[in-house]
């Protein structure tokens, strides 16, 4: 703290933090919802974002965002089965977080398919047809929404999310929406609306609904998946029920107080002014940059490619590119006991070393076959990779036609 070397608001930031602890260090425990300075700053940097007020009795800190969209997830279980158990729509492609944890607490996934052909958009008479064609095998309690997309990569309209809210209430479930990207929004014309937000500036009716909300330290241009940072703002919540949400997540004790003091840095940055505030907005704006600038390239690239096709990545950090797989592969996929798109990406790994995930993993619409390929390594790599990645295609294509 006596050194010179670290600038003057940094350590300031420290000493808050160390101040809001337990014996002044993070090696204490913290309230089980997270030490309050912290929750105070997130409180402040969601009252900046959106322009309305945060609570920060409505915020808990927790061990990345899974483990607040587990806490939260486990609120609305109905403790039955078979038909009387509690069922979680989710996106299809999605994050396999979702179906792992809704599997583990013997729930149904409802999956809703994502609109391919309009940016991965969500369509409301494919929610309603899911939401329908579910009831027959539980009791729906709630919808997921990613934005931007994981593994899609997709920016919702302010529009698409007014209508979901619309639907949440119409159907009386209860939203969770993971916005764990919001500072990754890359294409021209997109642009991030929490769903806070949007459900705060629509009639009393939307406004007052129950709402849960994530971020992470893990995603954006942090990175800093280690340290496990993450929180939950719950708005709107029963009393009754917020207390046993408490209830539930004080017997974990607390989150990693080294992660919270993390999601701290990411609430509270550096501010016009201060002495970090030049270099931060450098390396933070680098960092974006260079995603964006990654973005676009991938996404013409993959356009550009015979029997391949990729919606604009206007967000997060990946791709989900569709491929057009010829009937000789697919019968080859089949001989090996393989998904067709699986063995595709087997093929690729073992020809060029570029690893992609499968869409099978993620889910996709039957008969279709994507892959996810993240944006993260660096410009000249990604240049390299999309350079092998299309005399692969070509090659395999010619093999299998």
């Amino acid at each position: 703290m006596n050194n010179p070397a670290y600038p003057t608001d940094a350590k300031q930031r420290a000493t808050r933090i160390l101040d809001g602890c337990g014996g002044h260090s993070i090696g204490a425990y913290s309230d089980s919802a997270g030490v309050r300075v912290i929750r105070e700053d997130i409180a402040n940097y969601i009252r900046q974002r959106d322009g309305h007020p945060s609570n920060p009795d409505d915020i808990f800190l927790s061990t990345g965002a899974s483990d607040a969209i587990k806490s939260i997830m486990k609120l609305l279980l109905t403790g039955k089965t078979g038909k009387d158990r509690a069922g979680i729509m989710i996106p299809i492609p999605q994050y396999p977080l979702y179906t792992a944890t809704i599997a583990e607490y013997n729930a149904h996934p409802i999956g809703y398919y994502l609109d391919e052909d309009n940016t991965w958009a969500l369509n409301i008479d494919e929610l309603k047809r899911a939401l329908n064609e579910a009831r027959y095998h539980c009791k729906p309690r709630a919808i997921v929404v990613i934005n931007p997309g994981n593994p899609t990569g997709q920016v919702l309209s302010r529009e698409n999310i007014q209508s979901v809210i619309k639907f949440a209430k119409e159907e009386n479930l209860f939203l969770l929406a993971d916005e764990v990207y919001q500072h990754n929004i890359y294409a021209k014309g997109s642009q991030f609306h929490s769903f806070k937000k949007v459900l705060m500036e629509m009639p009393a009716e939307y406004s007052n609904m129950e709402l849960t909300s994530f971020l992470s330290t893990s995603k954006g241009y942090m990175g800093e998946c280690g340290f496990r940072g993450g929180y939950c703002e719950a708005v709107n919540l029963d009393p009754d029920v917020k207390a046993m949400l408490l209830k539930s997540i004080s017997a974990k004790l607390c989150s990693s107080v080294a992660g919270q003091a993390a999601m701290d840095v990411v609430a509270n940055p550096p501010k016009p002014g201060e002495p970090s505030y030049e270099l931060f907005e450098k390396e933070k704006s680098d960092v974006l940059g260079q995603l964006a600038q990654k973005a676009q390239l991938v996404t013409k690239t993959f356009n550009s490619i015979e029997g391949v096709s990729c919606n604009v990545v206007q967000g997060a950090m990946y791709a989900f590119p569709r491929i057009s797989l010829p009937p000789k592969a697919i019968q080859a996929a089949q001989a090996k006991g393989q998904n067709p798109d699986a063995f595709y990406c087997f093929q690729l790994l073992e020809n060029t070393g570029i690893c992609v995930v499968p869409g099978s993993g993620f889910g996709q619409k039957p008969n279709t076959f994507h892959f996810r390929t993240t944006i993260l390594p660096p410009v000249e790599k990604i240049q390299v990779m999309m350079e092998l990645f299309k005399g692969f295609h070509q090659k395999f294509l010619q093999t299998y036609k």
